[in-house]
């Protein structure tokens, strides 16, 4: 028997540009896992990575969300529809604006920055916020905390990794030492950087997380924003 982690492509449109990113499903003998989901809209695009691996939306076990943003749970509620008995895992500081019991804070920061934009940017800033306000909320049935081991793939641990958001989580696959590092690191032209600096939180929270993430010298790092890098991608494992 084997696990697999593999990293799913997920290209948008996004206004006069296009915009990929970089969902990492993690499959082994119990569990078929989606680490984040892209976004509004992504569901059908999903589905076809899906089905080159020979999977549907219908057999995920679960969704982990590593924070609220747009971008990585725009499709978690289309994903709840298809697969009722779809597990979704989050921290407990991020479920609340996962599932919307409290305003999220990107369409807080939106709509703070939307007073303060020059005209030029205007409608670009009110389609973001509308945007935003269309994301569709989930409940989160399992909460994720710092140090939590999951066992998926031959080990999963759960990495706080605040900052971009308050909540953000990375994963780590302990048996193959590969990070699964959400918005917490980007690349750009295969260099680790601070993903989307202009909408981070706290950037002093952000930057000493992608360290404490550089700090574990992975085989690979699975990046949302920029795919993955390193020796161990796409990697194939034979269960012990």
């Amino acid at each position: 028997m084997q696990y697999k982690i593999l990293s799913l492509p997920i290209t948008m449109p996004f206004g006069n540009t296009e915009n990929t990113v970089y969902p990492t499903l993690l499959w082994d003998e119990q569990n078929i896992i989606l680490v984040d989901c892209g976004f509004i809209g992504s569901l059908t695009i999903i589905e076809k990575e899906l089905s080159q691996h020979g999977l549907s939306a219908e057999r995920l076990t679960g969704l982990v969300l590593t924070h609220h943003d747009h971008d990585h749970m725009g499709a978690a509620a289309a994903l709840k529809r298809v697969n009722p008995n779809l597990k979704i895992y989050a921290s407990q500081a991020e479920a609340p604006y996962i599932s919307a019991e409290e305003k999220p804070l990107r369409l807080c920061q939106a709509e703070e920055m939307q007073k303060n934009l020059p005209p030029e940017q205007q409608d670009f800033g009110k389609v973001f916020c509308d945007m935003l306000r269309r994301v569709e909320p989930i409940l989160v049935d399992e909460l994720l905390h710092d140090g939590d081991n999951m066992g998926w793939c031959g080990g999963c641990r759960i990495i706080a990794t605040p900052g971009h958001t308050p909540g953000h989580i990375s994963l780590l696959m302990e048996k193959d030492w590969i990070v699964i590092t959400g918005d917490a690191m980007a690349l750009e032209d295969g260099k680790p950087v601070i993903a989307n600096p202009q909408f981070t939180l706290d950037i002093e929270q952000a930057e000493s997380s992608m360290n404490k993430l550089l700090s574990l010298k992975a085989n690979a790092y699975y990046c949302y924003h920029g795919g993955a890098h390193g020796k161990d991608i796409g990697s194939t494992k034979d269960y012990t």
